[in-house]
């Protein structure tokens, strides 16, 4: 219900007509309208159990919310919304696509065309266009040999949605509209949009949280560091949270380039079936399995309601996350891989360079020493799904000999900023390399590392506690 503020003397309390017959249940700003002679209006759209989505317009003046239109197309409670990136400005309002989700596994796409009406009420008209839908039920029923997978839940929420930024990348050409989706039935999953034929389509999911997932937001981290070369790639994240209070990192990128590949076959076929009614309908593709995560972080004690990814420089991620247990929790997470060179000496290991990789699930890395046009360099091969290979100028790391070089990689999400007391296993008073630490000495944090490999070098002279530390920005790998 909405009530109006302070009466003035003499005057009752009046009561509005109501918003949504019952609970809203979320809420996202659509944009600003400047109606012809009125001053700019802010448009709203929000969700309710009831079943409807509304789109309001604020009067600031009055302080009243007026409707101006109402989607209905929901069968089930509506619990989550989201938007397609910012508003497309018109010359008389502007255009936005909506995405709303929620009860009985249901998504609706709706592209919303806004503009000033000075003789509408809220001063705004709205023009709806529905784009697609989904639901899962109907996926069920078209899928093939579906006697042999377990059947999904109809009665599955969609509890939180976010769209995915997409990589400008040869493997990922616009358009290109994804939209990730957290589910009470313990799944992650990603749609495709294909806007042109109506369709919104299942194209990657993963079961790891094994309980109720509440929130899921999507966000591209550019190697935007002094490590970053002019070729850096952006890569594509994903973060989820479920009722255990766990938070889940994974590197989408992959999983998007084959679901690309996948939906463009099936945008052709779409596109023959619509002229053709009589061609047999042609079933999507399976969706992909998004693997193990990269990084879970154990966040909180019970189940996210609040979580917000925000990319920071140098390759970080600040993470801040609410929960049912009274804590809000922010963390900085290195959410990128990286490979280093360093430097076995008398006094343990000195970084010298640092480089982010693209190749996800690294599997190996080898190491050499190459001269080209005369300068000497250290380079290094890394294998997983796909093949990549680093190179460092001798010079710019300004390595002394004799020396014993080692490159290691750092697997995506290495946390870094919170010092740890010691490795997992580590006797207490010892670094987390194994190193006595003297009383009251902070202790280095634990370095992560998913694979080594010697460079060249002689071995050096042994030492009985060599230092881990972290490496900072240093000549770069090219």
């Amino acid at each position: 219900m909405l009530y109006r503020g302070a009466r003035q003397p003499g005057e009752q309390h009046v009561l509005l007509p109501s918003l949504h017959g019952r609970h809203i249940t979320c809420v996202r700003r659509l944009g600003a309208v400047h109606p012809p002679g009125r001053p700019a209006v802010d448009v709203f759209v929000t969700g309710s159990e009831d079943t409807t989505a509304r789109v309001l317009a604020l009067d600031e003046r009055s302080r009243s919310a007026l409707p101006v239109t109402t989607l209905d197309d929901h069968i089930s409670s509506v619990r989550a919304l989201a938007l397609a990136g910012p508003a497309q400005p018109r010359a008389d309002g502007f255009s936005t696509l909506l995405f709303s989700a929620g009860g009985r596994a249901q998504i609706e796409c709706y592209r919303l065309l806004l503009s000033g009406d000075p003789d509408a009420e809220s001063t705004v008209a709205c023009e709806v266009t529905h784009v697609a839908s989904h639901r899962l039920d109907e996926y069920w029923d078209r899928m093939k040999n579906r006697h042999k997978l377990i059947k999904m839940d109809p009665e599955t929420r969609y509890m939180s949605l976010s769209v995915v930024p997409v990589p400008d990348t040869e493997q990922l050409p616009p358009p290109c509209l994804f939209l990730a989706a957290a589910c009470s039935d313990a799944s992650v999953r990603v749609f495709g949009l294909l806007e042109a034929t109506r369709q919104l389509v299942l194209v990657a999911e993963s079961f790891h949280h094994q309980r109720c997932v509440l929130k899921v937001e999507a966000f591209l981290q550019g190697q935007q560091g002094r490590d970053a070369g002019p070729a850096a790639l952006d890569v594509c994240y994903l973060c989820s949270a479920a009722t255990d209070g766990i938070l889940a990192f994974w590197d989408i990128t992959a999983a998007l380039a084959e679901a690309t590949a996948a939906l463009h076959g099936t945008e052709g076929a779409l596109q023959l079936q619509a002229g053709c009614p009589r061609a047999a309908a042609r079933p999507a593709p399976p969706p992909v399995a998004l693997g193990a995560p990269l990084l879970t972080v154990p966040a909180h004690s019970c189940g996210v309601n609040s979580l917000h990814v925000r990319p920071a420089p140098g390759g970080r991620v600040l993470v801040a996350s609410g929960s049912d247990d009274g804590s809000i929790h922010v963390c900085l997470l290195e959410a990128a891989r990286r490979l280093t060179l360093w430097r076995l000496g008398p006094r343990g290991l000195q970084p010298l360079s640092s480089a982010f990789f693209h190749v996800p699930d690294l599997a190996e890395l080898d190491c050499w020493e190459a001269e080209a046009r005369g300068e000497l360099h250290y380079c290094g091969v890394l294998c997983g799904q796909g093949l990549e290979v680093l190179r460092c100028p001798a010079a710019a790391a300004a390595v002394p000999r004799p020396h014993t070089l080692l490159c290691a990689t750092v697997p995506a999400g290495d946390c870094c900023g919170e010092p740890s007391s010691g490795s997992a296993g580590s006797p207490e008073g010892t670094s987390a390399c194994g190193a006595p630490q003297a009383e009251g000495e902070e202790a280095p944090e634990a370095l992560s590392c998913s694979s080594f490999s010697v460079v060249a070098g002689p071995s050096c002279s042994p030492c009985a506690a060599p230092a881990v530390q972290r490496p900072g920005p240093h000549a770069p790998f090219s």
